[in-house]
């Protein structure tokens, strides 16, 4: 469905952003991403001191993270095709230190710790923190547990998959009404949380 017909406007500034998941032979999986930035309109090139065209990237980056079944971190690939500034390419040696990581649990704080600030990149960063999304897409075993009285990652994180939900009720009956570490939740809380009043708890 489209979105409401805007205001009258003037096209500036537009990104791209592309994730893809590969399966490998070795039994790993590859998340790629990449970023493109670019004006729409001719603007001045601080790295070349002269006149980027529109359209031409401003960034253009890319990311090759390899990731086990349990989505910890086993390599990362950079490369920076495009960058605004001569020494931006100084940010891709500490995308290393992601290596060892785990993109299922504290996969932000991680990054934060280990590229914020001055560290890496800006645009990495981004590019990095929701490629933990496509990983999760990509990867089926992340979405099952090996405790089968164990609800899936992805119960109780958004308005679809609330345990008091129809999705929940549905697809995992087993689970429906519990808590996140998969305990019943007792009748008298359950009757007072509908899925129309936990959807703006956010769960």
């Amino acid at each position: 469905m489209p979105l409401s017909p805007p205001a009258p406007r003037t096209a500036r500034h537009q990104r791209r952003v592309n994730y893809q998941g590969y399966e490998r032979d070795d039994g790993l999986w590859d998340i790629e991403g990449e970023l493109h930035d670019s004006k729409m309109h001719d603007a001045p090139s601080f790295r070349d001191a002269g006149m980027r065209r529109a359209g031409e990237p401003i960034h253009h980056m890319w990311l090759r993270v390899t990731v086990n079944r349990q989505l910890v971190v086993q390599a990362i690939d950079v490369a920076m095709d495009t960058h605004p500034l001569k020494d931006c390419p100084q940010a891709q040696p500490a995308l290393q230190s992601m290596v060892g990581c785990s993109m299922a649990r504290g996969w932000r704080q991680a990054i934060q710790k280990n590229l914020g600030g001055v560290a890496s990149c800006t645009h990495l960063r981004e590019l990095l923190f929701n490629l933990a999304t496509a990983a999760f897409q990509s990867v089926p075993a992340v979405f099952s547990s090996a405790n089968e009285d164990e609800p899936p990652r992805h119960l109780g994180q958004c308005t679809g998959w609330d345990f008091h939900g129809n999705g929940v009720k549905e697809y995992f009956p087993q689970f429906y009404r519990r808590s996140p570490d998969g305990l019943a939740v007792p009748e008298d809380r359950a009757a007072t949380q509908s899925p129309t009043a936990d959807a703006h708890t956010g769960r």
